[in-house]
């Protein structure tokens, strides 16, 4: 029996091009970026899509069962005029594009950045609402909330992953500080994260109703830290997400 078909959109950046050989066999991956090609260290074909262009997001769409949406501009320095096209329009173009084509599950990459604003001791919660303290930040509250819109209105569910400090080598890091190792997601826990994301019935935990609204859930995205920044109750509970690793194994406990 064939897999489900999971597109992902800007499969050719980070988080996509060392995720994307560890996700499960069964699955049936389209991978999509700005240009078509083999993606760097694995050789998985990837075709072009700009997501700026929601009749080409439809197309790319069609018959798929999940749409994973890494595409946008990375960067929390990134000025309006960089972060408009893809981090704004284009992920209001692949949402709407996955309502349209009836995709059953959307999973939009938000990120820590969108609830930076409070105080630097405060451990994130899942449920905080958006409170961004750069440019790059409130985009990805916009992300978590047009997930809200076409859950509400469509007949796709959501998950929103509040991605922290994503690195693909493990600790020590130049330059890192004790905030981003509190905030690290490693390759291995980044692809159990999205597989989870793709695959978790929102409907009922342990038979009661789970996230912030029918099909609608926004997750806190690290490691297991010995320090964390984010809480990862909700993931763990409502994804299934178990992480491994932790940016201070290599130490003694205090």
């Amino acid at each position: 029996m064939d897999g489900p078909v999971v597109v992902v959109t800007g499969a050719a950046g980070r988080i996509g091009r060392a995720t994307a050989p560890l996700m499960p066999r069964s699955w049936r991956l389209r991978l999509t970026d700005l240009r078509e090609g083999d993606l760097p260290g694995s050789g998985l074909p990837v075709a072009a899509l700009d997501v700026t262009d929601e009749g080409a997001c439809r197309e790319a769409f069609e018959g798929a069962d999940a749409v994973v949406h890494l595409a946008g501009v990375p960067d929390p320095h990134a000025a309006w005029e960089q972060l408009l096209p893809a981090n704004v329009v284009g992920t209001h173009n692949v949402a709407a594009a996955a309502a349209a084509q009836g995709v059953r599950r959307l999973v939009v990459a938000s990120s820590l950045q969108a609830v930076s604003a409070p105080p630097a001791e405060h451990q994130a919660r899942s449920e905080d609402p958006p409170r961004p303290a750069n440019l790059y930040g409130a985009t990805k509250g916009w992300a978590e909330l047009v997930g809200s819109w076409v859950a509400a209105t469509s007949t796709t569910s959501v998950v929103a992953l509040r991605i922290g400090f994503f690195q693909e080598q493990g600790p020590p890091w130049p330059g890192a500080t004790p905030r981003d190792r509190a905030a690290w997601l490693s390759v291995r826990d980044a692809a159990d994260l999205l597989r989870a994301a793709v695959q978790a019935d929102l409907r009922q935990v342990d038979g009661e109703p789970v996230g912030h609204g029918a099909g609608f859930v926004v997750v806190n995205g690290t490691s297991a830290g010995r320090y964390r920044k984010a809480d990862l109750a909700t993931p763990q509970q409502v994804l299934g997400y178990r992480p491994l690793d932790d940016a201070w194994a290599d130490e003694p406990l205090p």
